[in-house]
């Protein structure tokens, strides 16, 4: 590069952009598109300072595998010049293929399309672009390359990922409580006969790092105002879709008209290039976009829920340990129904029942703890804390939520 490129980043300080290559990829359109695709979501309802995107994310993971990657070298690992850029290109591309509002309409603009693939997809396109410069980083992200350390390091229980994401939504949202103990963790890492492990002088960072995690699900990702937005925002995308798809004109962008009037499942990106790059250009701003004009839409679903956001008069939720059964919904469903005055075909827009669940840890995803003896154990089992083994069984919550109420005229 003619000039040392740095960013000033609120949770690390100043970040230098280490190639050439990989300040070309930031420059993309493909991944400047992620600052207008907030990472949290919705939970700026909750969290008013939650306004961080996945462009922060990328740049912070990135730098976070910076200092892995330096510090494994210094433990002795020999990482070349060309494996430490893929790696870093692999994590700073990790997240690229989400779309609007992150989680929240992988299941309802989309048929299910996880963005995982789409951002497999969106990386092969780069590496075409880029003339197969990204080759190595792709097998990475593909863990196909024999070093399984690099892609332990992008995708698995204890990632860069991970250590980035828990730290910056504490930051933004101000939950201190989520607070982990990252650069320990890191100075912890080690590599093993291929494998990332953590040396056993690491492993209550590491208890804490799964403890924050979970903890940051219920307060946080999952919390149950969240959740009500996100299925408010999901039925409003099914009626959207609906509408246009049956011949309703509604005002939208061209990008997200493509999108309500046609389902597309994985298969579909797979063969077509254009479903790809219209979704590549999709970002948060086209939905808030449609739901201001949609508040003054004649279909008074998408007047009311458009309306609803826009004032954050969001639905009643109600969360529950045991599952509601299906009296209790259908009763819940009747009552919502009489008290809103609406037709039975449209109740499932305004009530939404369902279960969210977490875990702390995946047992069969090991995080590898390396003993004093140089043997390699799973944290589960190396560690005398009864945390770990209890947070690797999977808590559910059941909820139920309904709209408050409606203006059926205009």
């Amino acid at each position: 590069m003619k000039s040392q490129k740095i960013l000033n980043d609120p949770v690390y300080g100043f970040i230098t952009i280490p190639s050439e290559l990989i300040f070309t990829i930031i420059d993309h359109p493909f991944f400047q598109r992620l600052r207008r695709i907030r990472q949290l979501g919705l939970t700026d309802f909750v969290y008013p300072g939650a306004l961080h995107t996945r462009f922060h994310h990328a740049i912070g993971a990135m730098h976070l595998m910076s200092i892995t990657l330096d510090n494994l070298r210094i433990k002795g690992t020999e990482i070349s010049d060309e494996e430490y850029e893929a790696a870093l290109i692999a994590i700073l591309l990790h997240d690229i293929g989400h779309g609007p509002f992150s989680h929240a309409l992988e299941y309802s603009l989309l048929m299910g399309v996880p963005h995982e693939e789409l951002s497999l997809l969106t990386i092969q396109l780069l590496n075409e672009q880029l003339g197969g410069k990204l080759g190595l980083a792709l097998r990475i992200f593909k863990n196909q390359y024999e070093r399984k350390f690099l892609n332990q390091l992008v995708s698995s229980q204890l990632d860069i990922d991970r250590l980035d994401y828990l730290q910056r939504d504490c930051f933004f949202t101000g939950v201190s409580e989520g607070t982990i103990g990252a650069d320990r963790i890191i100075k912890m890492m080690d590599v093993k006969d291929g494998q990332l492990v953590i040396e056993e002088k690491g492993i209550y960072s590491i208890e804490n790092f799964l403890s924050a995690r979970r903890l940051m699900y219920w307060q946080v990702y999952l919390h149950k105002t969240t959740v009500s937005a996100e299925k408010m925002l999901i039925n409003l995308i099914r009626r959207a879709k609906n509408l246009a798809q049956t011949g309703h004109k509604l005002t939208v962008s061209e990008e997200f008209g493509f999108f309500l009037k046609n389902d597309f499942n994985l298969e579909d990106f797979k063969k077509n290039r254009d479903i790809l790059e219209n979704f590549l250009s999709l970002d948060d701003f086209d939905i808030w976009g449609a739901i201001k004009l949609w508040k003054q839409d004649e279909d008074y679903v998408l007047r009311n829920i458009s309306q609803m956001f826009l004032t954050r008069n969001l639905y009643k939720i109600t969360l529950a340990n045991e599952p509601f059964s299906p009296s209790e919904i259908e009763d819940l469903k009747s009552k919502t129904k009489k008290r809103l005055q609406i037709p039975e075909e449209d109740i499932d827009y305004f009530f939404s029942s369902g279960t969210v669940s977490n875990y702390g840890y995946l047992a069969k995803e090991r995080i590898n703890i390396l003993t004093k003896k140089g043997k390699v154990m799973d944290v589960a089992a190396a560690a005398d804390l009864p945390n770990i083994k209890v947070m690797s069984k999977i808590v559910e919550k059941h909820y139920v939520c309904k709209a408050k109420s409606l203006i059926l005229t205009r």
